[in-house]
């Protein structure tokens, strides 16, 4: 069964003839009557009572009509998702995710503009979240610090500074601004690169191109401990992005830190991105222009 032979059988029935059916379809009749004999034969049924001058529906026909139609109606909303989908106007987006408010406001945006695009988050370390999107089970993710991904292609979304933090009574928390140099001497509160190898990799080749051997400082833990730790204990730093608002620290003062910025990217696949992926990408971008880099 085709869906052109049940188009023409609706055809007839509702033009009462064979001759008008051709005419409304747009081709000869002795088509349409050849596709109605077939149908009729699959089927096992006769569609029409062709007795009459007036091609009349069976009994058999008037039962399959309404099904006729709904199925006609079914490929049309079929046709009608793909072509949503080809325009990003509807669809399933899986999207690797990262921490931090800016990502959820986003979404709250695109889903006022694509309210048929349906979103699914799934938090990954960085690492599987890349191959995730390698192997295909995202459709893309968002990464920071990454500056190559092999086999994908990362389209920058907005630039963020780092700060650094220090404790309040050290003579540095006097300064608005703070380079690498100037913290050359105080031991430095950084992650195992094996919990973050980009942003470790950012902030070591950072200290290597400002000629600054880092001092190893205790282990970063959480931001919030961390930075605990820093405003009681013997004098360290730290450096961050931030992801929801800079946090409150008694005992300690935050600082824009010149140099090194953070880069979020979008992680996609080689190619042209589809037309969901796109509209995040103008989405984030309108909503959450560049800070830049201090």
């Amino acid at each position: 069964m085709e869906l052109r032979q049940l188009r023409y059988f609706v055809a007839v029935a509702e033009e009462g003839g064979f001759g008008r059916a051709a005419e409304r379809i747009g081709i000869v009749q002795s088509a349409v009557s050849q596709q109605i004999r077939r149908l009729e034969r699959e089927l096992g049924a006769v569609l029409f009572d062709r007795s009459t001058r007036r091609v009349r529906l069976s009994a058999a026909g008037e039962r399959l009509l309404p099904e006729a139609r709904l199925v006609l109606a079914a490929a049309e909303r079929v046709r009608e998702v793909a072509a949503g989908i080809s325009e990003g106007a509807v669809g399933v987006l899986r999207l690797g995710t990262i921490h931090g408010d800016r990502l959820y406001r986003a979404l709250t945006a695109l889903a006022e503009t694509r309210p048929g695009l349906q979103v699914r988050l799934q938090r990954l370390p960085v690492v599987e979240r890349l191959a995730a999107v390698r192997e295909g089970r995202l459709d893309a993710a968002l990464v920071r610090a990454v500056v190559e991904a092999p086999g994908l292609r990362l389209v920058p979304l907005r630039t963020d500074p780092l700060y650094a933090a220090v404790p309040a009574r050290h003579p540095l928390a006097e300064r608005p601004r703070l380079g690498l140099g100037d913290l050359a001497e105080l031991p430095l509160r950084l992650a195992a690169r094996e919990r973050n190898p980009p942003f470790h990799d950012l902030v070591t080749d950072a200290l290597r191109d400002a000629g600054v051997t880092a001092v190893p400082g205790p282990a970063f833990t959480s931001l919030r401990e961390t930075l605990a730790e820093i405003a009681v204990g013997t004098p360290s730093w730290t450096v961050f992005y931030d992801v929801s608002g800079l946090p409150p620290a008694p005992g300690v003062v935050i600082r824009p830190l010149a140099g090194p910025a953070v880069v979020t990217s979008l992680a996609v696949r080689e190619g042209e991105p589809s037309a969901g992926l796109r509209e995040l990408v103008t989405v984030v971008k309108r909503c959450f222009p560049d800070e830049g880099a201090l």
